[in-house]
Protein backbone atom coordinates (compact mmCIF):
# COMPACT_ATOMS: atom_id res chain seq x y z
CA UNK A 1 0.00 0.00 0.00
CA UNK A 2 1.75 3.43 -0.89
CA UNK A 3 0.68 6.22 2.02
CA UNK A 4 0.46 9.67 1.33
CA UNK A 5 0.09 12.13 3.69
CA UNK A 6 -1.32 15.96 2.76
CA UNK A 7 -1.17 18.77 5.42
CA UNK A 8 -4.11 20.90 4.83
CA UNK A 9 -6.18 18.67 2.62
CA UNK A 10 -9.47 20.51 3.23
CA UNK A 11 -8.18 23.89 1.20
CA UNK A 12 -9.09 24.57 -2.11
CA UNK A 13 -5.93 22.83 -3.39
CA UNK A 14 -5.57 20.49 -0.84
CA UNK A 15 -9.13 18.31 -1.86
CA UNK A 16 -8.09 18.63 -5.62
CA UNK A 17 -4.35 17.14 -4.58
CA UNK A 18 -6.19 14.03 -2.25
CA UNK A 19 -8.61 13.18 -4.89
CA UNK A 20 -6.33 13.21 -7.54
CA UNK A 21 -3.48 11.33 -5.55
CA UNK A 22 -6.23 8.87 -4.31
CA UNK A 23 -6.61 8.05 -7.94
CA UNK A 24 -3.21 7.42 -8.44
CA UNK A 25 -3.74 4.43 -5.85
CA UNK A 26 -2.50 5.95 -2.75
CA UNK A 27 -4.23 5.65 0.64
CA UNK A 28 -4.34 8.99 1.96
CA UNK A 29 -3.98 10.94 5.19
CA UNK A 30 -5.38 13.93 5.37
CA UNK A 31 -3.68 16.52 8.12
CA UNK A 32 -5.97 18.65 9.13
CA UNK A 33 -5.29 21.84 11.55
CA UNK A 34 -9.60 22.48 12.09
CA UNK A 35 -11.70 18.96 12.45
CA UNK A 36 -15.18 20.69 13.31
CA UNK A 37 -14.23 22.44 9.24
CA UNK A 38 -12.44 19.37 7.86
CA UNK A 39 -14.92 16.85 8.48
CA UNK A 40 -17.83 17.98 5.84
CA UNK A 41 -14.76 18.04 3.17
CA UNK A 42 -13.19 14.94 4.28
CA UNK A 43 -16.87 13.37 3.80
CA UNK A 44 -17.22 14.59 0.77
CA UNK A 45 -14.05 13.08 -0.76
CA UNK A 46 -14.59 9.90 1.03
CA UNK A 47 -17.81 9.12 -0.94
CA UNK A 48 -16.06 9.66 -3.84
CA UNK A 49 -12.95 8.03 -3.17
CA UNK A 50 -14.36 4.96 -0.57
CA UNK A 51 -11.92 4.03 2.01
CA UNK A 52 -8.80 5.18 0.81
CA UNK A 53 -8.55 8.34 2.77
CA UNK A 54 -8.28 8.94 6.86
CA UNK A 55 -8.92 12.63 9.07
CA UNK A 56 -6.12 13.19 11.39
CA UNK A 57 -5.70 16.68 13.04
CA UNK A 58 -2.50 18.62 12.86
CA UNK A 59 -1.95 21.88 13.85
CA UNK A 60 1.54 23.31 12.37
CA UNK A 61 1.47 25.84 15.15
CA UNK A 62 2.12 23.81 17.61
CA UNK A 63 4.62 21.58 18.74
CA UNK A 64 3.07 19.14 21.03
CA UNK A 65 0.37 18.53 18.13
CA UNK A 66 3.13 17.90 15.20
CA UNK A 67 4.32 15.62 17.68
CA UNK A 68 1.19 14.09 18.15
CA UNK A 69 0.33 13.68 14.93
CA UNK A 70 3.86 11.79 14.22
CA UNK A 71 3.10 9.53 16.47
CA UNK A 72 -0.05 8.92 15.72
CA UNK A 73 1.04 7.96 12.02
CA UNK A 74 3.88 5.81 13.12
CA UNK A 75 2.01 4.08 15.24
CA UNK A 76 -0.48 2.81 12.04
CA UNK A 77 1.84 3.06 9.32
CA UNK A 78 5.69 1.81 9.11
CA UNK A 79 6.35 4.00 5.39
CA UNK A 80 5.20 6.86 3.56
CA UNK A 81 5.59 7.38 0.06
CA UNK A 82 4.57 10.94 -0.44
CA UNK A 83 4.53 14.23 1.78
CA UNK A 84 2.69 16.95 0.09
CA UNK A 85 3.69 20.13 2.41
CA UNK A 86 0.60 21.64 1.11
CA UNK A 87 -0.64 24.00 4.20
CA UNK A 88 0.45 27.14 4.67
CA UNK A 89 -1.02 30.38 5.76
CA UNK A 90 -0.62 34.27 5.50
CA UNK A 91 -2.07 36.20 8.47
CA UNK A 92 -4.21 39.26 8.15
CA UNK A 93 -2.58 40.91 11.90
CA UNK A 94 -0.14 39.95 14.19
CA UNK A 95 -0.54 36.40 15.33
CA UNK A 96 1.61 33.69 17.50
CA UNK A 97 2.42 29.97 17.55
CA UNK A 98 2.11 27.92 20.53
CA UNK A 99 5.83 28.55 20.71
CA UNK A 100 5.53 32.47 20.45
CA UNK A 101 7.06 32.57 17.12
CA UNK A 102 5.45 34.56 14.27
CA UNK A 103 2.34 33.12 12.98
CA UNK A 104 3.20 32.61 8.97
CA UNK A 105 6.60 31.80 9.93
CA UNK A 106 5.63 29.16 12.55
CA UNK A 107 3.42 27.25 10.41
CA UNK A 108 4.60 27.90 6.68
CA UNK A 109 8.42 27.10 7.60
CA UNK A 110 8.86 26.04 10.89
CA UNK A 111 6.24 23.67 11.62
CA UNK A 112 6.46 22.14 8.46
CA UNK A 113 10.05 21.45 9.08
CA UNK A 114 9.36 19.69 12.21
CA UNK A 115 6.71 17.65 10.86
CA UNK A 116 8.87 16.36 8.36
CA UNK A 117 12.07 15.70 10.15
CA UNK A 118 9.66 13.82 12.55
CA UNK A 119 8.24 11.33 10.02
CA UNK A 120 11.67 11.38 8.43
CA UNK A 121 12.07 7.49 9.55
CA UNK A 122 9.42 6.02 7.84
CA UNK A 123 10.95 7.61 4.51
CA UNK A 124 12.29 5.51 2.16
CA UNK A 125 14.02 5.14 -1.34
CA UNK A 126 11.52 6.65 -3.81
CA UNK A 127 9.86 9.09 -1.23
CA UNK A 128 8.87 12.23 -2.37
CA UNK A 129 8.07 15.49 -0.39
CA UNK A 130 7.17 18.54 -2.33
CA UNK A 131 6.45 21.61 -0.52
CA UNK A 132 4.20 24.67 -1.40
CA UNK A 133 6.23 27.52 -2.57
CA UNK A 134 5.60 30.86 -3.88
CA UNK A 135 7.85 33.26 -5.84
CA UNK A 136 7.46 36.11 -3.43
CA UNK A 137 10.99 33.99 -1.44
CA UNK A 138 12.55 36.81 -4.06
CA UNK A 139 11.03 39.54 -2.02
CA UNK A 140 12.53 39.80 1.49
CA UNK A 141 16.00 38.54 3.47
CA UNK A 142 15.91 36.91 6.63
CA UNK A 143 17.71 37.83 9.69
CA UNK A 144 17.99 36.70 13.50
CA UNK A 145 14.39 37.67 14.38
CA UNK A 146 12.81 35.35 12.55
CA UNK A 147 11.85 32.63 14.77
CA UNK A 148 11.63 35.30 17.75
CA UNK A 149 8.51 36.70 19.69
CA UNK A 150 6.98 39.12 16.79
CA UNK A 151 8.01 43.21 17.74
CA UNK A 152 7.53 46.18 15.80
CA UNK A 153 5.04 46.65 12.93
CA UNK A 154 3.50 43.46 11.39
CA UNK A 155 4.04 43.75 7.93
CA UNK A 156 1.71 40.85 6.29
CA UNK A 157 3.53 39.89 3.11
CA UNK A 158 6.73 40.27 4.23
CA UNK A 159 6.49 37.38 6.86
CA UNK A 160 4.88 35.73 4.03
CA UNK A 161 7.48 36.19 1.63
CA UNK A 162 10.09 35.11 4.39
CA UNK A 163 8.62 31.92 5.47
CA UNK A 164 8.62 30.72 1.90
CA UNK A 165 12.11 32.12 1.63
CA UNK A 166 12.96 29.86 4.58
CA UNK A 167 10.99 26.85 3.47
CA UNK A 168 12.95 27.26 0.22
CA UNK A 169 16.12 26.83 1.74
CA UNK A 170 15.06 24.11 4.02
CA UNK A 171 13.88 22.08 0.26
CA UNK A 172 17.15 22.84 -0.46
CA UNK A 173 19.21 21.76 2.10
CA UNK A 174 16.68 18.20 2.65
CA UNK A 175 17.63 17.62 -1.08
CA UNK A 176 21.29 17.58 -0.70
CA UNK A 177 21.22 15.79 3.03
CA UNK A 178 18.89 13.04 1.62
CA UNK A 179 19.77 12.56 -2.27
CA UNK A 180 21.90 9.50 -1.10
CA UNK A 181 18.92 7.72 0.75
CA UNK A 182 16.90 8.05 -2.59
CA UNK A 183 14.08 10.85 -0.66
CA UNK A 184 12.81 13.56 -3.80
CA UNK A 185 12.22 17.09 -2.31
CA UNK A 186 11.24 19.81 -4.44
CA UNK A 187 9.55 22.68 -4.01
CA UNK A 188 6.37 23.89 -6.19
CA UNK A 189 5.31 27.35 -6.93
CA UNK A 190 1.07 27.31 -7.61
CA UNK A 191 0.95 30.76 -8.73
CA UNK A 192 -1.75 33.34 -7.60
CA UNK A 193 -4.69 30.72 -7.40
CA UNK A 194 -8.24 31.68 -6.28
CA UNK A 195 -8.28 30.93 -2.37
CA UNK A 196 -9.16 32.03 0.82
CA UNK A 197 -4.94 32.80 1.52
CA UNK A 198 -5.47 35.67 -0.63
CA UNK A 199 -8.45 37.46 0.97
CA UNK A 200 -7.45 40.36 2.62
CA UNK A 201 -9.81 40.20 5.58
CA UNK A 202 -11.48 43.66 4.58
CA UNK A 203 -15.04 42.80 3.44
CA UNK A 204 -14.85 45.50 1.05
CA UNK A 205 -12.06 45.27 -0.57
CA UNK A 206 -12.90 41.01 -0.56
CA UNK A 207 -16.02 42.24 -2.60
CA UNK A 208 -13.82 43.61 -5.39
CA UNK A 209 -11.29 41.22 -5.83
CA UNK A 210 -14.14 38.78 -6.23
CA UNK A 211 -15.49 40.76 -8.60
CA UNK A 212 -12.64 41.99 -10.51
CA UNK A 213 -9.68 39.80 -9.91
CA UNK A 214 -10.03 36.06 -9.30
CA UNK A 215 -11.81 35.67 -12.76
CA UNK A 216 -8.35 36.14 -13.91
CA UNK A 217 -6.64 34.31 -11.90
CA UNK A 218 -5.40 30.46 -11.50
CA UNK A 219 -8.37 28.02 -10.62
CA UNK A 220 -7.67 25.49 -7.62
CA UNK A 221 -7.59 22.62 -10.07
CA UNK A 222 -4.71 24.78 -12.03
CA UNK A 223 -2.84 25.86 -8.73
CA UNK A 224 -2.67 22.34 -7.86
CA UNK A 225 -1.22 21.00 -10.72
CA UNK A 226 2.40 21.23 -10.16
CA UNK A 227 2.54 20.19 -6.90
CA UNK A 228 0.62 17.17 -8.63
CA UNK A 229 2.77 16.80 -11.22
CA UNK A 230 6.40 17.21 -8.50
CA UNK A 231 4.30 14.12 -6.81
CA UNK A 232 3.30 11.64 -9.40
CA UNK A 233 4.77 12.08 -12.62
CA UNK A 234 7.99 9.43 -13.99
CA UNK A 235 9.01 12.11 -15.20
CA UNK A 236 9.76 14.01 -11.84
CA UNK A 237 10.82 10.54 -10.03
CA UNK A 238 14.65 11.26 -9.97
CA UNK A 239 14.17 14.94 -9.45
CA UNK A 240 15.52 16.71 -6.35
CA UNK A 241 15.95 19.98 -4.92
CA UNK A 242 13.90 21.98 -7.68
CA UNK A 243 11.84 24.66 -8.20
CA UNK A 244 8.89 24.06 -10.28
CA UNK A 245 5.97 26.54 -11.87
CA UNK A 246 3.52 25.50 -13.93
CA UNK A 247 4.78 22.21 -14.29
CA UNK A 248 8.17 23.34 -15.30
CA UNK A 249 11.61 23.54 -13.83
CA UNK A 250 12.82 27.56 -12.93
CA UNK A 251 16.42 28.06 -12.14
CA UNK A 252 17.28 29.32 -8.55
CA UNK A 253 19.20 31.90 -8.64
CA UNK A 254 22.91 31.12 -7.57
CA UNK A 255 23.07 34.18 -4.59
CA UNK A 256 20.04 31.75 -3.09
CA UNK A 257 21.76 28.95 -3.16
CA UNK A 258 24.65 30.29 -1.45
CA UNK A 259 23.61 32.82 0.90
CA UNK A 260 24.55 33.59 3.92
CA UNK A 261 21.01 33.77 5.14
CA UNK A 262 20.82 29.80 4.08
CA UNK A 263 23.19 28.66 7.02
CA UNK A 264 21.95 31.26 9.04
CA UNK A 265 18.89 30.08 9.00
CA UNK A 266 20.13 26.59 9.69
CA UNK A 267 21.58 27.57 12.69
CA UNK A 268 18.89 29.46 14.06
CA UNK A 269 16.46 26.49 13.45
CA UNK A 270 18.70 24.45 15.13
CA UNK A 271 19.10 26.57 18.10
CA UNK A 272 15.76 27.21 18.80
CA UNK A 273 15.25 23.70 18.78
CA UNK A 274 17.45 22.93 21.07
CA UNK A 275 15.92 25.32 23.77
CA UNK A 276 12.82 23.18 23.31
CA UNK A 277 14.83 20.45 24.25
CA UNK A 278 14.28 18.50 21.08
CA UNK A 279 16.25 15.71 19.17
CA UNK A 280 14.89 15.24 15.62
CA UNK A 281 15.73 12.13 13.36
CA UNK A 282 18.64 13.00 10.91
Amino acid sequence: MKVAIITGADGGMGQIHTLEIVKAGFHVIMACHDLQKAEPVYQKLKAKSGDSIILLPLALNSFATIFAFAEAVKKEYDHIDLLLNNAGTLCHAAEATEEGIEMTMGVNYLGTYLLTRLLLPLMNEGTRIVSMGSLSYRWFKLDDTILKPISGRFERFKHYSRSKRALLFFTLDAAEAWAERGISVNYADPGIVSTKIIRMGIPFIDKLCDIFFRPFIKSPAKGAATMLYLALSPETADITGAYYANKKAVAIPEKFRTSAERSQLRILTQNLFTQHHIVLPC
